[in-house]
Formats: C-alpha cells, sequence, structure tokens
C-alpha cells in the first residue's frame, strides 16, 4: 500500500472540509448563524419566563422597603422606594418573635435534611445495588407513596403522633418528613448509574458492603445529595400545615405559622407582611446560592473521573 493511499483522504485545494461540530447551545452545525427573529423570540421568553418567577419576589422586596408615606398602589406603581427604610423589618421583630420561629424552623429543617440526606442514601443503595427478593416490590412501593397526597393520611400522621406523645413538639413536625419516596427514588436513581465495575473491584481487594458505600458510591453522588438537601430544607422550611396541625404552644411555633399570624393580624399593612416574606425567603437563596454548583452538576450524576 502507497503512503498516498495509507492516509486519510483530504479535501482538495479550495474546497472547505465538512465542519461536523454542533454548537453546544443551538444544536446547530457550527457555521450556520441562527436567524435574527429566532434569537429575538427565544430571548423574549426567557425575559417573559423571569419575570415571572423572580418578579414577585422583587416586588415584595420593593415593598418592605417602602416607607409609610408612599403609595404602593399607586398607578402606574412605582417600582422603586422613594426612601428606602429597614423600620418594616425592625417591626416585624417587635411585633412577633419572628427569630424564634425562624430558629425552630431551622431546627426541624436542618434535622430534615440530615435524616433525609442519609435515609434516603441508605435506601437508595439497598434499592440500586443489592440483590435480594422484594427488591422490586420495594421499589414500586416508594413510587406508589408519592401518589398519596399528604392530605389523605394527615389524619392518621396526628394520631400516630399523639399516640408516641409527639404532639406539641418539634421533633412530631421533623419524624414525618424524615425521609422522602421522591428523594429516595432519585438517590437510586443516582446509584445505578455508577458502573458496578468499580465496586466489583473494590469487592475483589476485600471491602465489604459499608465500605462500598461510604468511599465509593457515596462519593460519586453528591450533586444528588446536593439536590436531596435543598428539596429537604425547601420543603421543611415552608411546610404550613402539618406544623399548623401538630404544634399548639406558641413558642414551638414555626416561622411559617407565624407569619400566618402576621398576616392574619396586620393584613393592612402590606410593608409589614412583605418585610415578614422577606425574611422567610432569605434563607433558601443563602442555601441555594451555597450548593448550586453541587445542585446543577446532579443532572450528570454517576460519571467517574479518571
Amino acid at each position: 500500500m502507497s503512503r498516498r493511499e495509507g492516509r486519510a483522504e483530504r479535501p482538495e485545494a479550495g474546497v472547505a472540509a465538512p465542519d461536523r461540530r454542533r454548537n453546544r447551545v443551538t444544536g446547530r452545525r457550527s457555521g450556520r448563524r441562527m436567524p435574527g427573529w429566532e434569537i429575538a423570540l427565544r430571548y423574549a421568553l426567557l425575559l417573559a419566563v423571569l419575570a415571572l418567577t423572580v418578579g414577585p419576589f422583587l416586588w415584595q422586596l420593593s415593598t418592605s422597603l417602602k416607607g409609610p408615606h408612599e403609595d404602593i398602589f399607586a398607578s402606574p406603581p412605582a417600582f422603586l422606594p422613594e426612601q428606602p427604610t429597614f423600620d418594616n423589618y425592625v417591626r416585624v421583630a417587635e411585633t412577633i418573635p419572628v427569630w424564634d420561629y425562624a430558629l425552630n424552623s431551622l431546627t426541624v429543617a436542618v434535622v430534615n435534611v440530615v435524616a433525609n440526606c442519609a435515609g434516603a442514601a441508605l435506601a437508595g443503595y439497598a434499592l440500586a445495588r443489592l440483590r435480594y427478593r422484594g427488591r422490586r416490590a420495594a421499589t414500586l412501593a416508594f413510587i406508589l407513596a408519592m401518589l398519596v397526597p399528604v392530605e389523605g393520611i394527615i389524619i392518621a400522621l396526628f394520631t400516630t403522633m399523639r399516640g408516641l406523645g409527639l404532639n406539641d413538639t418539634l421533633a412530631g413536625v421533623v419524624l414525618p418528613l424524615s425521609i422522602s419516596a421522591l428523594n429516595v427514588l432519585l438517590m437510586r436513581n443516582a446509584f445505578l448509574n455508577l458502573p458496578y465495575e468499580v465496586e466489583e473491584a473494590a469487592f475483589v481487594d476485600g471491602a465489604n458492603v459499608w465500605q462500598r458505600f461510604a468511599r465509593i458510591a457515596l462519593p460519586s453522588v453528591k450533586g444528588t445529595l446536593a439536590v436531596v438537601a435543598i428539596l429537604a430544607f425547601m420543603g421543611a422550611w415552608d411546610d404550613f400545615l402539618w406544623p399548623l396541625i401538630v404544634l399548639s404552644d406558641p413558642q414551638n411555633f414555626t416561622l411559617t405559622i407565624g407569619l400566618n399570624y402576621l398576616h392574619g393580624t396586620f393584613a393592612d399593612d402590606e410593608r409589614l407582611v412583605a418585610a415578614g416574606t422577606i425574611i422567610a425567603v432569605l434563607p433558601l437563596i443563602v442555601l441555594f446560592a451555597c450548593l448550586q454548583r453541587y445542585f446543577f452538576r446532579g443532572v450528570g450524576e454517576g460519571a467517574v473521573k479518571g
């Protein structure tokens, strides 16, 4: 075979080779520009979604910073406050023990995050990697549990907490939320994406089940753990119905119940209600800002780095 025949065929002079690379954003082959109307349409849709999602929060933030002499119902509405002030936040703290309620909510949320991350990781690993009878039935049970609305079992939960003597305690708030079926299935799918060859090599080296779980499987699903942590924190922090039913002592109230009292008593003062809303939302924003890198990485969970 000649040297010319052994080489890869080159394009003739003056003829550009076809570029088969695709743009990561548009999915089009490089060299082809997207039409201007399509770009404008995409940005218009993005701006519309941004306005619908972020707009109400920004409006509440603006309302909470407005003074008592500013008209918040003016037409057209004034988005920026003329004289920004933090007096509304001070008034919230003077009206209700908002920091005590926030501490109760934080306690419930942190315990819920730890319980969900630990319990969902263990259950998800057992459903994905272990071999035993009834594994498919157990997976089906978790799927069916997601279809049952909380309102349908709220009476049974209350009766159970009363039988355990946990009514009107923060432990009674945490226990029904300690492990979510959705989080278990998320961890199961993450563990399923891990190649079995890695664990088999660890098994040959003498690693037992706990060592394979703690040293190989768990470090490879940090992204999904971050997703579980955020979902668990948001679910516990924003929960209103269950704490309202199980708690009766104002000292144990969570922030959602306390803010409901604020809204019911001072419903005519929208500035005060807006300030309480911002206090309740701020921890969620901080949590997501801290874990967003792991949160978005959880989409491609299961890859093994060389």
